[in-house]
């Protein structure tokens, strides 16, 4: 199979839980002088980043993934624990001074939560080039720095790279005359439903006049499944049950670790939505981004219970 480049943040998830409730301890009248602490015991610290997270699926599933990301000085853990997952390190860039991007959030007892994010050395994503030497046949700009989204997409468009665009979290810090042209050079895009009306609106482009765009334009929806818009069809895609909900943190990224997948293996898009939906559902029974463990076959199997065919 050929390789996938995979261009996006690495991080590390810090998430601690308060064991009360955080309405208990924030009063609305005083919430203009707000102060106040958590004492949080419990406290897990993840390996994310949707880069990592996409590569990590795409590993499972056999592709060839290659990240394009960058990291601080703190980033040691992170860079061994590519190295035993066999995921190379040749375009993960150091940048001197800097941390890596960090999230930290609280959850209370009733799964409310409180984020903090420090992008740290993901706002250099851009420093990290892409030219033609470059060994890939597919790629993906995911959530990263916004300056390195923007570089990275017109870099691989001239490159002649296809590639899907993952705006994500970082949609809003775009303009829709920034949108445009990146959508029309990509060959896919895909979205969450929320961050498809943030697209429609800022574009001021119906779905079905985005999705003419490309190739295929994906629309995830949740427990609801997703819809892909591919060549004028419209294909709906079921979500599959899963064993457990535990976490749903990095559920798209294991979702777009199998349009990856499919799309390289020249699936058709019922089956690569299928795959995809199977690999979001794997991922939800884990904490984190990175835990869910399953084999190629086991995948396989898996995609035989649940839609009677075979994937591999």
């Amino acid at each position: 199979m050929e390789k996938i480049l995979v261009c996006g943040s690495i991080a590390f998830d810090n998430i601690m839980v308060f064991r009360g409730r955080f309405k208990e301890h924030i009063l609305p009248e005083k919430i203009h002088i707000l102060n106040v602490a958590f004492l949080v015991p419990d406290l897990r610290r993840e390996y994310g980043g949707c880069a990592g997270n996409i590569a990590y699926s795409l590993k499972l599933l056999g592709g060839e993934p290659l990240i394009m990301a960058t990291v601080g000085e703190d980033a040691a853990p992170y860079l061994e624990r590519l190295g035993a997952l066999g995921l190379a390190r040749d375009h993960v860039r150091v940048v001197p001074g800097s941390l890596t991007a960090q999230a930290f959030i609280t959850t209370d007892l009733d799964d409310n939560q409180i984020t903090a994010f420090h992008p740290g050395a993901m706002t250099q994503s851009h420093l990290n080039r892409i030219d033609g030497s470059l060994d890939v046949g597919l790629a993906i700009v995911a959530p990263d720095g916004r300056e390195g989204m923007a570089a990275h997409a017109s870099e691989l468009a001239a490159a002649g790279v296809p590639f899907m665009f993952d705006p994500g979290q970082q949609l809003p810090t775009f303009a829709g005359a920034d949108l445009l042209p990146i959508v029309d050079a990509a060959s896919y895009v895909a979205v969450n439903d929320y961050e498809g009306q943030i697209l429609v609106d800022k574009t001021a482009r119906s779905v079905e006049e985005l999705a003419r765009m490309v190739d295929a334009l994906i629309v995830t929806k949740g427990a609801a499944g997703s819809t892909i818009y591919a060549k004028g069809q419209r294909h709906e895609i079921p979500s599959v049950k899963p064993t457990e909900v535990v976490d749903p943190t990095g559920c798209g990224d294991a979702y777009r670790a199998g349009l990856l997948y499919g799309i390289a293996a020249g699936l058709d898009w019922p089956t690569t939505g299928r795959l995809a939906s199977l690999m979001g559902s794997i991922k939800i029974a884990a904490r984190g981004g990175q835990n869910h463990r399953a084999s190629r076959d086991e995948i396989g199997a898996l995609y035989r219970r649940h839609f009677g065919a075979a994937v591999f």
